[in-house]
C-alpha cells in the first residue's frame, strides 16, 4: 500500500510529503530537479529504491515548492525558502533531527540547511551533486554560460512533450529498463510546468554554496557514479575535498538517478553510514557551537553632525525613534538583534535574502526620520557565545558595513552568491580591502527597485 500523501504548511504554500518507514531514525530525503511523492510509486526502480531505504529509517519524502504535489508558485524559490520548507515538513512529522539525503539539485539546499541548522541535522548525504553549476577558472568543470542558455531555451520549449520526457528519462536513467523509463518520463511531464522549468534553470544557474562547504559539521558522506557526466564527478569530488572530514566513494555506473542501474553498492555504504553516525549521536545533546549565519550592522551617516542640530534631548528621542524602526524590522524579517552600541545595530538571520531584504527596509525607512543609514552584510560561520555570534564573519560583515555609503546596502559575494532566484539584484562594486582581514573582498551593492 502506498503511504498517504500529506501537507505541511510553509508560510501560504503547501508543501506534500510523505512518510514511510518505522526505522529508529529519521532520513529526509530532499529531491532532485523533479520529483512527484506519489508518481514515484509508478516508478519500478524507484519504488523498489524508496522501500530498501525505508526498511531501516523513518523516510520522509517531499516535493519542493513549485513541483510535484505542492503548491505551484511563481517564478523560482531562493534556497533558503526551500529551507524553510524542509524545517515545515519535519516540524509536521514531529522530527528534531534528520540525516538529510540530498541528491543532484537536492545537495546545494541540503548543504545550506546543515550549515545553517546543525541543531537539526546529525549527518549527511551528497549524491551525484554540486556546490556550483556555472564554469569558473576555478571550477573548470561547470557549464558555461552559453551551454546553459541554450538548454534552458531547447527545455522551456520542449518540456512536457512525450519525446522529450523520454530523453529526460534516458538521461537520468540510461541503464533502467523500458518499463521503468516509460514510469520515469510520466513522472517527468506531471512534475513541474515549462514555466517553472526555465525559472528553477536560471536559478540554479546563479547557485553557488562553495563558501558554505567549509561549515558543514557533520559527519558527511559523498557518492557518486564513476562514469556519470563529469560535471558530476569532479562536482562530488570538490564536495568531498572541502566538507571536513567528509568521505567519498565513486561506484561503479553510468546512471545519474541515484535509484537507477546497480543500486546495491550505493546501500552498501549509506546504510552502515547512517547507522554509525546515528548512533554515534543518539545520545548527544550538547548544542553545536557553531553555525552558519548573515549579520548585518548598520549605522547612522553624520550621527555627530545631527546630534549637534538637535541638542540631547532631541537626538534622544530621534535615536528612540530609530531604534524602534529597526527592531520592528527584524521582527518582520526574522532578524536576531545581537548588540546596539549608540548608532549601530548589529544582528544575525538565518537566511542572506531575508537579511537583505531587512536591511533595504531599513535603509528606506529611516529616510522618514530625516535620517540615511549605511548597512553591510556577510555570510559566514558563525561562534555561537552566551545567545551572541562572534568570530571573522563578524568582523568582515561589519567591516563590509565601513565601505557603504549612505542609504546603501553592501554585500559580500559570499551573500551574493546564496541568494539565487530571490530576485535581488545587485551592482558590481569590484574588489576591494577590508581593514584587518586579509586580502581583497568583492563586493555588491544591492539594487534599490530590485527589493
Amino acid at each position: 500500500m502506498e503511504p498517504l500523501t500529506r501537507y505541511a504548511r510553509s508560510g501560504d504554500v503547501n508543501i506534500a510529503y510523505q512518510v514511510v518507514g518505522d526505522g529508529p531514525f529519521d532520513l529526509v530525503h530532499v529531491p532532485a530537479f523533479v520529483s512527484h511523492v506519489e508518481l514515484e510509486w509508478q516508478v519500478p526502480i524507484l519504488s523498489e529504491f524508496n522501500r530498501r531505504l525505508a526498511s531501516f529509517c523513518r523516510l520522509i519524502r517531499l516535493d519542493k515548492r513549485g513541483t510535484g504535489m505542492s503548491d505551484r508558485v511563481m517564478g523560482a524559490p531562493p534556497l533558503e525558502t526551500r529551507m524553510d520548507d524542509v524545517r515545515a515538513v519535519m516540524d509536521a512529522v514531529g522530527c528534531e533531527r534528520a540525516a538529510l539525503l540530498g541528491a543532484s539539485e537536492g545537495g546545494p539546499m541540503s548543504i545550506l540547511f546543515t550549515a545553517t541548522y546543525p541543531e537539526r541535522v546529525w549527518a549527511l548525504i551528497l549524491v551525484s551533486s554540486y556546490a556550483r553549476e556555472r564554469w569558473a577558472l576555478d571550477y573548470p568543470w561547470g557549464i558555461r554560460e552559453e551551454e546553459h542558455r541554450r538548454e534552458a531555451e531547447e527545455e522551456e520549449h520542449a518540456w512536457g512533450t512525450p519525446e522529450h520526457a523520454s530523453e529526460v528519462a534516458n538521461g537520468l536513467a540510461p541503464s533502467a529498463d523500458a518499463e521503468s523509463q516509460r514510469a520515469l518520463a510520466t513522472l517527468v511531464r506531471h512534475s513541474v510546468s515549462p514555466g517553472a522549468v526555465a525559472a528553477l534553470t536560471r536559478m540554479n544557474r546563479e547557485i553557488d554554496v562553495r563558501a558554505v562547504l567549509p561549515a558543514i559539521r557533520v559527519p558527511t558522506l559523498v557518492l557518486n557514479r564513476d562514469r556519470e557526466d563529469p560535471f558530476s564527478v569532479m562536482g562530488s569530488r570538490h564536495l568531498a575535498q572541502h566538507i571536513p572530514g567528509a568521505r567519498h566513494v565513486e561506484v561503479p555506473g553510468i546512471d545519474h538517478a541515484l535509484f537507477a542501474g546497480d543500486t546495491k553498492p550505493f546501500f552498501a555504504e549509506m546504510e552502515p553510514f547512517l547507522v554509525e553516525a546515528w548512533e554515534e549521536r543518539a545520545w548527544e545533546e550538547a548544542e553545536s557551537e557553531r553555525v552558519l549565519a548573515t549579520v548585518l550592522f548598520t549605522d547612522i551617516v553624520g550621527s555627530t553632525a545631527k546630534a549637534v542640530e538637535l541638542g540631547d534631548a532631541g537626538w534622544r528621542r530621534l535615536l528612540d525613534a530609530h531604534h524602534a524602526l529597526i527592531r520592528g524590522r527584524l521582527v518582520r524579517f526574522r532578524g536576531t538583534e545581537i548588540d546596539t552600541a549608540g548608532d549601530g545595530f548589529f544582528a544575525s538571520f538565518d537566511g542572506p535574502a531575508r537579511a537583505i531584504r531587512c536591511a533595504s527596509a531599513i535603509t528606506q525607512g529611516v529616510r522618514e526620520l530625516g535620517l540615511e543609514v549605511r548597512a553591510g552584510l556577510h555570510t559566514g560561520e558563525c561562534e555561537l557565545m552566551n545567545g551572541k555570534v562572534g568570530g571573522i564573519a563578524v568582523h568582515i560583515g561589519a567591516r563590509v558595513a565601513a565601505v557603504a555609503n549612505a542609504g546603501e546596502v553592501v554585500v559580500s559575494s559570499t551573500v551574493r552568491d546564496l541568494v539565487a532566484g530571490s530576485g535581488i539584484n545587485f551592482h558590481d562594486r569590484g574588489t576591494a580591502p577590508l581593514k584587518g582581514v586579509p586580502g581583497e573582498w568583492r563586493l555588491f551593492s544591492v539594487e534599490r527597485g530590485s527589493i
